[in-house]
């Protein structure tokens, strides 16, 4: 996934390059602009790719808060454990309400982990979303000619 992003970006640099050099040969009055035209659209590719990472990763996120990937140990699993790991002549109430406050402590954990996600995906949207905004504004007043 990176080495494609990688190499995708590569490609558009080599464009812009090239691009570059023809225009610089047939107007060379214009070679600075086209520069600043590249970099303004690399700009706003990278701040787009971003802005929809996070969007994802939001949605992913608010996925798991509502519906909360399930618990796998069973009841029968957790009496297995080794004595030595539990405390020994543990009546089987006293196994199923510790189960039963485990399986509550690990969706929690799960909730809150989710949430932390939540968080740091809105920072992918928050910060690069101002940057992305002002370089549109910028190709929108100033269009390339």
């Amino acid at each position: 996934m990176v080495f494609g992003f990688l190499v995708l970006v590569l490609i558009f640099v080599i464009v812009g390059v090239l691009g570059v050099k023809k225009g610089y040969t047939e107007y060379p009055e214009r070679g600075n602009e086209m520069i600043k035209t590249v970099f303004v659209y690399l700009v706003l590719f990278a701040t787009l790719m971003m802005i929809i990472g996070g969007s994802v990763a939001a949605f992913m996120a608010v996925a798991d808060i509502v519906s909360p990937p399930a618990y796998y140990q069973s009841f029968e699993q957790y009496k297995n454990i080794p004595p030595e790991k539990l405390e020994p002549n543990l009546s089987e109430s006293e196994l199923k309400s510790r189960y039963d406050q485990m399986v509550t402590e690990e969706k929690e954990r799960v909730k809150q982990r989710a949430v932390n996600s939540l968080i740091k995906s809105f920072g992918w949207i928050i910060i690069p979303l101002p940057v992305f905004l002002y370089f549109q504004r910028r190709v929108k007043n100033y269009p390339v000619q």
